[in-house]
């Protein structure tokens, strides 16, 4: 499977699916999940609100709406209280990618999670999330973009791939 990253808006990628950094109760507020809503319409919130609340640190898939993506799949990062760890960004990233998976996706989009409003360290992130992807055993996915905001994120992800 390969891996990169790209710096931009996470909802105007052309990948299959895109991830969302989301909480529990699966609402679309600011960052990552207030841009996937803007660009691909309120009805992926509705959607995405409907199939919660979530334990936190699963994922669910929905459609992507405007979006260039087929599916947006909202991994639960954290709960109402905003915050997320290390265990949870793990978890979070194994089940999306898993999610992608079980929907036959080639390729996913994720955002740095929990960095954020979750306030979740860059670097660490980073670590945690290229780990999980190279770990992963995929069934159908081929490619995994980190889809990062800003050159701080862009040069944690490309130094934890090794870049």
């Amino acid at each position: 499977m390969e891996l990169e990253v790209v710096e931009g808006n996470i909802a105007e990628l052309d990948v299959d699916a895109i991830a969302n950094a989301a909480n529990n109760h699966l609402w679309m507020g600011a960052g990552v999940a207030g841009a996937i809503k803007v660009a691909g319409g309120e009805e992926i919130e509705r959607e995405a609100v409907a199939k919660g609340p979530i334990e936190i640190g699963d994922a669910v898939a929905t459609g992507a709406g405007r979006l260039p993506a087929q599916y947006v799949i909202h991994g639960a990062v954290m709960g109402q209280d905003l915050r997320t760890n290390a265990e949870l960004v793990g978890r979070t990233t194994r089940r999306c990618l898993e999610v992608a998976d079980e929907l036959e996706c080639r390729t996913l989009a994720l955002p740095a999670f929990g960095t954020g409003v979750g306030g979740f360290p860059l670097e660490e992130c980073a670590t945690i999330m290229v780990a999980e992807s190279r770990a992963h055993e995929p069934a159908s996915l081929e490619r995994v973009v980190f889809a990062v905001y800003g050159d701080e994120a862009e040069a944690a992800f490309r130094s934890a791939l090794g870049e």
